[in-house]
């Protein structure tokens, strides 16, 4: 077994370890290994350990990613979730190639993104991406912006609303991370009431994974602790 693998392997086992510790449900949460920057092979590496969802934040990476996958290796059947920035210049490869978005943070990307899905997939499954920090660095609506832009994508027929994401201010203290955590999943739980598709949380990395899941998470995002330091010599 490959590091890949046994690193798949490890963090599945913490996240069963925090459902049970929680009181979640076993399985309920879902990791989404971070594939940016890294090559083909590791990817495979994964996929030999079972894993089928994936996350890539470039545009141009992640859609020759996909294409090449599709192409050569349609058995595996990936699951691939676009969870970086979006500009309105690229949400047509996006809309073509991604099964998720995690981003939305506009009425311009999601009206694109619904115009350009090809008739012959089915729905992209999106998210709207909430700055619950209110740090000008990061992306994100506000907490009243995010009906607004669910009552705009409920009206796509081309996007479905499955939640929001977020990326919360880093702090290693656990109490401040789930703080944080608890006001996201209570914004999904508002949302959810007027949306009953709605039920994706997606939260947590590496450094806050516990916190996330206990706060009500449904997809991890995790990148380094499964394929190692990235290379963004050749990242804009």
């Amino acid at each position: 077994m490959t590091s890949i693998q046994n690193n798949i392997q490890l963090i599945n086992s913490q996240i069963a370890a925090t459902e049970q510790n929680c009181g979640r449900v076993q399985g309920e949460v879902q990791l989404l290994a971070v594939s940016k920057t890294k090559p083909v092979e590791a990817i495979l590496e994964a996929c030999e350990a079972g894993h089928r969802m994936f996350g890539e934040n470039y545009v141009q990476e992640g859609v020759a990613k996909v294409a090449l996958f599709r192409e050569q290796h349609p058995e595996l059947d990936i699951e691939w979730h676009f969870i970086g920035p979006i500009q309105s210049n690229k949400t047509r490869p996006v809309a073509e190639h991604f099964d998720w978005v995690h981003t939305i943070n506009r009425d311009k990307i999601a009206q694109r993104l619904n115009e350009q899905r090809p008739a012959d997939m089915p729905p992209l499954q999106v998210l709207i991406q909430v700055n619950t920090s209110g740090e000008a660095s990061k992306s994100g609506v506000d907490d009243e912006q995010v009906f607004e832009l669910a009552q705009l994508i409920s009206e796509l027929p081309n996007l479905t609303l499955r939640g929001v994401m977020s990326i919360p201010e880093n702090v290693s203290d656990y109490q401040s991370q789930l703080v944080a955590f608890k006001a996201l999943a209570k914004l999904k739980n508002a949302l959810a009431e007027r949306y009953p598709q709605v039920d994706t949380l997606s939260m947590g990395m590496s450094g806050d994974m516990q916190a996330a899941i206990e706060a009500g998470s449904t997809i991890v995002r995790i990148g380094t602790a499964i394929f190692g330091a990235r290379d963004y010599s050749n990242k804009a």
